[in-house]
């Protein structure tokens, strides 16, 4: 299986660097992942401009990687899920993508595209630990599926 993680921002080294590199090792054993943090001039111009505006840039700019996968959006409206359904959502997929937005979030008309809509929780949580907390529970995931002993 394969899974990527696309996210709205800046290529930047990240005190979470190794926590991410420990989930992501952890996983293989189930998957490969790759990580694509997207944060263009367009995005850091609609910023200035309005909430709106950073939302359709943020499509924009995320439009090219939607499509043949298994799409999943993380979203404060989404559903919220315990471990086990979530692993479901792991569940006999080849290709699965997850979708974090930046700062202002995602325009209804991409929440609408995605195959599904999720929320990590009511707090609310910087795109980073987002990330770190995504990486676990796929981890968590699959150890659910393969009936490993992680997730008890």
């Amino acid at each position: 299986m394969n899974i990527e993680i696309v996210s709205i921002a800046k290529k930047e080294k990240s005190i979470y660097d190794p926590l991410y590199k420990d989930l992501t090792k952890m996983i293989s054993r189930f998957a490969n992942v790759s990580d694509t943090e997207i944060f263009t001039k367009d995005v850091t111009k609609a910023h200035t401009i309005s909430p709106d505006a950073a939302q359709k840039a943020y499509t924009k700019v995320l439009e090219p990687y939607t499509g043949k996968s298994f799409s999943i959006t993380l979203h404060p409206d989404g559903k919220l899920i315990d471990s086990f359904d979530f692993s479901k959502l792991l569940n006999d997929k080849m290709s699965i993508k997850f979708f974090i937005g930046g700062a202002y979030g995602f325009e209804d008309e991409f929440l609408k595209k995605s195959d599904a809509v999720i929320s990590l929780g009511k707090i609310t949580m910087s795109h980073k630990i987002a990330k770190a907390v995504l990486l676990e529970q796929i981890y968590r995931g699959f150890s659910i599926l393969n009936n490993h002993p992680y997730h008890k």
